[in-house]
């Protein structure tokens, strides 16, 4: 089959939905489908080999976060050009709304020129004025799509309430063997009397909780001093380090700025226990798999979507959202508790198995060979 697959954000800033997407990409080409991605990027860019240069990259807030968004006359003239030559049996646009390649190429789409058209919604809560304001102009649009997917049942709420419509249910995809498997770094990793506690997430996005778990540092620290938090994302590290009054939690915090995959690999299959003090805006939670498939306890924020992720509180423990001291007393639960921290992890890496891209991408596949034999 070919396929072409449409990213709304740069591939050069690592992020869930470009991840989700260079994912797949690779999978579906494992298992031997002509694959094409067009993303944001300048022609000088360093892209993988299976994907495309989708027009000069701009910085804009969008979604509560800074997106690098491609979009104008130029972007448009490379998106039909890239659909006129794919020859795609189906197009798969992610985040179709989003003002970038991903609109330009719903915008673009014909049963003649692309192929039946599948969307994936991965936002939740879409709040954007703007975007509701052009709701009735994008409605013929939305129109063309023959099957939407949502990555999670917020995700699905938010197309029905907000885009009209239903999806699907189709999670985001994990490579869980890779975390499996990944070696542990002796410096990254913990022991009875230093334990280990790993964070994962853009440092200036407060949304990702950088802020409260540098309130849980000092309280973790009063009733067990050893402790080590493991820190790793893009940002500012100085502004976060500063968040951080006491010189004492200053050293027990680490900073490793942003890592690649099998760092990250590392990182958390050496941590006792993985902590996500997400504030909200999460549909799904893609970390939480990735540190469950490690082997690592989780300790997560009681957001719909982790919820869901971690079973209600059965592969992960769950603490109210926002609250410092209750986030602190999770995590000194599973530390001061091996057995039961063993077994919420052992309980995490089953489960993390519903998420492998063997998984995943099978359910995919499933929606482009219905929707391409409707159009036969």
């Amino acid at each position: 089959m070919r396929i072409g697959i449409v990213c709304p954000y740069a591939f050069d800033v690592p992020g869930g939905v470009q991840f989700h997407v260079r994912d797949l990409a690779e999978h579906l080409i494992g298992l031997g489908h002509h694959v094409r991605v067009l993303a944001p990027a300048d022609d000088e860019s360093t892209l993988p080999p299976f994907a495309d240069p989708g027009g000069s990259v701009v910085a804009v807030p969008y979604n509560g976060s800074v997106a690098r968004l491609s979009f104008g006359p130029v972007t448009a003239a490379k998106v039909r050009r890239w659909l006129t030559d794919g020859a795609f049996d189906v197009l798969h646009v992610h985040e179709p709304l989003s003002p970038s390649t991903s609109l330009l190429a719903l915008w673009a789409a014909t049963p003649e020129l692309s192929g039946p058209l599948v969307a994936t919604f991965h936002t939740a809560n879409l709040r954007s004025r703007a975007m509701q304001a052009a709701f009735p102009l994008l409605r013929p649009s939305l129109e063309k799509i023959s099957a939407r997917i949502a990555v999670s049942e917020d995700a699905r709420r938010t197309v029905v309430e907000h885009v009209g419509g239903d999806a699907v249910v189709i999670p985001n995809g994990v490579f869980t063997g890779d975390f499996a498997r990944a070696p542990r770094r002796p410096e990254w990793t913990g022991t009875p009397t230093a334990p280990v506690v790993a964070f994962v997430g853009r440092l200036d996005e407060p949304r990702k909780g950088l802020p409260l778990l540098c309130e849980v540092v000092p309280l973790v620290r009063a009733a067990l001093p050893g402790t080590r938090f493991l820190v790793a994302g893009r940002g500012d590290v100085e502004a976060a380090r500063a968040l951080l009054t006491d010189p004492a939690d200053r050293r027990a915090v680490e900073f490793l700025g942003p890592v690649d995959d099998r760092a990250k690999q590392s990182l958390l299959a050496g941590a006792d226990v993985y902590l996500a003090p997400h504030t909200g805006g999460e549909s799904f939670g893609i970390v939480l798999v990735e540190a469950m498939a490690a082997g690592v306890a989780v300790a997560a924020a009681d957001l719909g979507a982790f919820r869901r992720v971690l079973g209600e509180g059965a592969h992960g423990a769950l603490f109210a959202s926002g609250n410092a001291r209750a986030a602190a007393a999770t995590v000194l639960a599973l530390l001061r508790d091996r057995p039961a921290r063993d077994r919420l992890a052992r309980a995490g890496q089953v489960a993390a198995g519903r998420y492998d891209w063997s998984v995943v991408a099978s359910e995919v596949l499933a929606v482009y060979e219905t929707v391409a034999a409707g159009a036969r």
